[in-house]
């Protein structure tokens, strides 16, 4: 009788004891961001304008994350990550459920290699060295100065709004403190191997004070394949549709291409942090996508960005930071005239837990010369109504949450 005992209470044990390893091999973590707060733009069409916004800092999302153990330093891993709006609930990128992330791959000892809707490199490289970015590669809050903090248009795509879809993409592992990064994103139109497609390639440096990153980005038809407002498809929406609504760039929906290569430094000098980053954005071959109101213009030829940041932030106690932003954009269209657009982003982050923050920013924009559709350039902070003269104020507090 004893023996039998035993043997029930080790059969016993046993069970727990497997099904706890296979509980421990397999892994889905339920996660979230709920952002919400009161924003005012005083120059909007020439207007006063009082809102609330969701996703300011980062937008409002909930996902799922997962891992399955294969053995040997291998999983699967998988990622679908969900944006919406906080005030009405709508979907946001474009209405899809998981406009924001949705892949699945495989990690181990060389790298990770998955497949889906992803970030391309230059918005997740670089865009961490901005004030408007909360991408992994920058210490302390990240983007602390809300999207609105953006380069014009976010037309650098610094700030990440546009994803790649019917992507592959690896990353190595680090060694010594670098990584390497390639994707690729099929275009998926039928009798073109080409069209609408585009590829990304990056390489960074972290090693303690000092982190550093150089991604490129290129992208054929973008305001197709990365403009466009259905991430469902890779193709046209509408044969005359532009889905390029600021006016920093908006001249330009008829390009064949647009390439992006960015460069940024960060270094960490004991409670602040400073940074760095250039980007240079090229729309080439303006005209050579058709559809009517694509070209209002009639360009034909390049039109060339060129984009630099310096930022500061400070870290006054353990729970309160404060930051501080100037970027410069030279923006020069195919008929030879050109834009200019200063902007000064300040902020300050106070957290009230691991998971909860207080934030308020200030946002001053001005804009001169000629802008993309060939009119005098208007003020335009990224994401909000753009101005109907040369400057623009913005104003933002809010919460952030994380779960």
């Amino acid at each position: 009788m004893k023996y039998r005992q035993t043997a029930v209470l080790l059969a016993t044990g046993l069970g727990f004891a497997l099904a706890g390893q296979a509980r421990a091999q397999d892994t889905v973590l339920l996660y979230g961001l709920i952002d919400e707060g009161f924003l005012f733009n005083a120059n909007a069409k020439s207007d006063r304008q009082y809102q609330l916004a969701s996703g300011n800092l980062q937008g409002s999302r909930f996902g799922l994350r997962g891992a399955h153990d294969l053995g040997a330093g291998w999983s699967t891993i998988f990622i679908l990550e969900n944006g919406f709006n906080l005030n009405n609930g709508a979907l946001g990128q474009g209405g899809n459920l998981f406009g924001r992330t949705a892949l699945v791959g495989v990690n181990g000892p060389v790298g990770s290699l998955t497949l889906g809707r992803q970030y391309e490199l230059v918005g997740e490289y670089i865009g961490g060295y901005t004030s408007a970015n909360a991408m992994s590669q920058r210490v302390g809050v990240g983007q602390w100065a809300s999207a609105y903090g953006a380069h014009p248009g976010d037309v650098d795509n610094l700030d990440a709004t546009n994803r790649l879809n019917n992507a592959i993409k690896y990353v190595s592992p680090a060694f010594s403190g670098f990584n390497v990064a390639g994707m690729y994103s099929f275009g998926g139109v039928a009798g073109s191997v080409s069209q609408n497609q585009g590829w990304s390639f990056a390489g960074a440096y972290n090693g303690g004070a000092l982190s550093a990153g150089v991604a490129i980005t290129h992208v054929d038809s973008p305001n197709y394949a990365f403009f466009g407002n259905n991430p469902a498809s890779n193709t046209a929406t509408s044969a005359n549709a532009s889905n390029m609504s600021s006016p920093v760039y908006s001249g330009y929906a008829s390009a064949g291409s647009q390439q992006i290569l960015a460069a940024g430094a960060t270094y960490v000098f004991g409670k602040a942090t400073v940074s760095a980053v250039y980007s240079n954005v090229r729309f080439n071959d303006v005209g050579a996508v058709g559809g009517a109101g694509l070209n209002p213009g009639n360009l034909h030829g390049a039109a060339v960005f060129n984009i630099g940041e310096i930022n500061a932030t400070y870290r006054v106690s353990t729970p309160l930071q404060l930051g501080v932003a100037y970027h410069y954009t030279h923006a020069k269209s195919p008929n030879d005239v050109s834009a200019r657009y200063h902007q000064l982003n300040f902020a300050a982050d106070y957290g009230l837990s691991k998971r909860t923050d207080l934030y308020a920013a200030l946002i001053y924009q001005l804009a001169r010369g000629i802008d993309s559709t060939d009119k005098p350039a208007v003020a335009a902070v990224y994401a909000i109504t753009p101005s109907a003269s040369d400057h623009q104020l913005a104003a933002l507090v809010g919460v952030r949450h994380k779960f």
